[in-house]
């Protein structure tokens, strides 16, 4: 089965946000190229050469990978609501802990709760836009 890695895209604070997301998560970035550093750095302006071209962080046994989309390499981003990226959690302690992590300025649509079908489950957009579902399910296989 292939892995299923969310890629995000931000309008140039890429590095933040990932930097945000390590201070959740934990971890290294094994991955971290900047405009400057590839082939097509002459067409980027001197302002954008240290954005994010590519950057990865492991979660688990996925990988949350992001860009700074970049107006001047002919990227238009439109920060929108047709993606959430769900973490399954292995305790309602960890779904406590990551779920606080990332409401930290942003905001809660579903607090944490026990829900009907048996699982630990809450909602938030965090401070960068990105929508996050937050489950703990006690009947799911956990690796």
């Amino acid at each position: 089965m292939p892995a299923l890695n969310p890629y995000l895209n931000f309008m140039g604070n890429t590095e933040e946000a990932f930097n945000f997301y390590k201070s959740v998560f934990g971890g290294d970035f094994p991955m971290v190229m900047r405009f400057k550093d590839t082939p097509e750095a002459a067409k980027v302006p001197p302002n954008e050469q240290d954005k994010i071209m590519h950057i990865a962080l492991p979660i688990g046994k996925n990988v949350l990978m992001g860009t700074d989309a970049l107006e001047s390499m002919g990227r238009k981003l439109t920060t929108g609501n047709s993606f959430s990226l769900s973490i399954s959690a292995k305790s309602k302690e960890e779904a406590n802990q990551i779920f606080n992590g990332l409401a930290a300025g942003g905001q809660v649509m579903m607090p944490l709760e026990n829900t009907f079908w048996g699982a630990y489950f809450g909602m938030l957009t965090d401070k960068f836009g990105v929508q996050w579902m937050v489950n703990h399910d006690p009947n799911y296989p956990q690796d």
